[in-house]
């Protein structure tokens, strides 16, 4: 009888069989970060047109998370409106002392 030898599982198996926040935070982190480093390897002509051009990218995300919150507060308006007395109330603590 012959027997195979067994491989260990690979560091990305393990993470795709019990993928938890950690690892999709880790995995989304390095997405961010490969994404950069390709962005800035691709040869920009100035630091004006860098500048531009990261501007527009935060852009972008920003008014997608805008459209998030947006959609949010219209599914939930009771919920949100809690959160913004909480947090007024909390502020309002704050400044007074």
């Amino acid at each position: 009888m012959t027997q195979t030898p067994v491989s260990p599982p690979s560091p990305d198996d393990i993470v795709l069989e019990d993928e938890g926040l950690t690892q999709r935070l880790d995995r989304d982190a390095d997405a961010l970060i490969a994404e950069g480093e390709a962005r800035a390897s691709e040869g920009v002509s100035s630091v004006r047109q860098a500048v531009r051009d990261d501007a527009a990218h935060l852009r972008d995300k920003v008014s997608d998370r805008v459209e998030r919150v947006r959609d949010d507060i219209r599914e939930e308006p009771l919920r949100t409106t809690f959160y913004a007395l909480g947090i007024g109330v909390v502020l309002g603590m704050l400044l007074r002392r």
